[in-house]
């Protein structure tokens, strides 16, 4: 009898090691906060996927840059020290040269044209150029459209920005057309913005509603103008020999919970920009929200020239007139 409940207690154990071990655990990193829209893009991708596995892979989510800025997590994706990240196309350029044409200012007309684009044949189009590169790319999500903050002064014209000192992300296409705006420009990683805002190392940043609320620039900005300039997509990442460790069907329940996260990640930026205005006024932000687009677009002109000739005009047509 005892040898039969040794046999029995053996067993289980053996079956719950067993059981414990076919969980693999994996970590997917985003520099905001987790109260954002970034956040519930990663907490929707984690429930999702575990949902999809039947628990068989858990994701841990890190908020507020714990594994390091967007730049260094997606480094760590491309090395395989990290499985997934979750990041802004600012520092996708460095990696995958091409995804640069979707930060050409003022070349979306708004969230559904961008979020049309990004969900048809372009942006697949793009997803897959970032395999060659060591990632797979599961799904587009989005920050919005970016705007203007700073200490300084009321931003209404192009002119008002000329000799301001303004953080940017470490994004070629972005730093070029800021400086066509005059602005010295600082490329930053994000979690080292709030310090240099508020010690007055720059005087300056530009984001997305979403963003400039989760981060409580507000705190340490007094200005705010719509300008809209650039519209900002985001990605959820993974490491490619990860990826293809996968079983078929797990790889497409990855990428299922990845365009679950996306629908979570939109709708709560269409929140954000529906109440941040009133939101930040109410701080006690100035709020500049009657701007004459057509001036600030007339102002990078020749940088859009230039940008004509790096991604040929015929590439930024099909984008500007895609329905």
């Amino acid at each position: 009898m005892k040898l039969r409940h040794l046999v029995l207690g053996l067993s289980l154990a053996l079956g719950f090691a067993a059981g414990a071990a076919a969980q693999t655990v994996m970590k997917i990193s985003i520099s905001t906060a987790q109260n954002s829209h970034q956040g519930i893009a990663i907490d929707t991708f984690a429930k999702e996927v575990e949902k999809r596995t039947n628990g068989r892979y858990k994701i841990q989510t890190f908020y507020n840059g714990a594994l390091g800025g967007e730049r260094e997590s997606i480094e760590a994706v491309q090395l395989g020290t990290q499985e997934l990240a979750f990041s802004s196309t600012g520092p996708v350029p460095n990696f995958v040269p091409e995804a640069k044409i979707f930060d050409v200012p003022f070349l979306f007309r708004d969230k559904a044209h961008a979020r049309a684009v990004l969900d048809g044949p372009i942006g697949q189009e793009m997803l897959a150029k970032f395999e060659p590169k060591g990632f797979k790319a599961l799904a587009w999500a989005e920050n919005g459209f970016r705007h203007m903050t700073n200490s300084k002064r009321d931003v209404r014209t192009p002119e008002d920005l000329k000799g301001l000192k303004m953080r940017t992300m470490e994004n070629p296409v972005h730093i070029a057309a800021y400086k066509g705006f005059g602005i010295i420009t600082t490329p930053m990683a994000f979690p080292e913005v709030f310090t240099a805002l508020q010690q007055g190392t720059v005087d300056g940043q530009e984001n997305p509603l979403s963003v400039i609320i989760s981060a409580k620039f507000d705190q340490v900005q007094k200005h705010l103008t719509l300008t809209g300039h650039v519209y900002s997509p985001a990605i959820f990442l993974m490491n490619k020999a990860a990826f293809d460790k996968l079983s078929p069907a797990d790889q497409q329940a990855f990428i299922e919970a990845a365009k679950e996260g996306t629908k979570a990640n939109r709708a709560r930026v269409d929140e954000d920009d529906a109440k941040g205005v009133a939101d930040l006024r109410a701080k006690g932000m100035t709020v500049i929200d009657n701007v004459d687009k057509a001036k600030f677009v007339a102002a990078l002109a020749p940088v859009n020239a230039e940008f004509e000739k790096q991604f040929g005009k015929a590439n930024l047509d099909r984008i500007r007139n895609y329905k």
